[in-house]
């Protein structure tokens, strides 16, 4: 049985079917955590890509 810490609280948390919220201990640390990536308190570093509206990060480009 793997064991692993949740982000949130550090609890440790069975990785199985059972456990509904995995990675997360519960439905309260899951909406912490998003809360915390809703805020910007999280980010996902990624390269800075000049535009005509000055710098922006490479995850905010358009494709299109």
């Amino acid at each position: 049985m793997t064991v692993v810490r949740c982000p949130t609280c550090e609890r440790s948390v069975e990785w199985t079917e059972a456990s509904r919220w995995r990675p997360f201990c519960s439905e309260r640390c899951k909406l912490i955590d998003l809360g915390a990536w809703a805020a910007e308190k999280h980010a996902i570093p990624g390269e800075i890509v000049e535009t005509e509206d000055g710098p922006k990060h490479e995850r905010d480009r358009d494709d299109d």
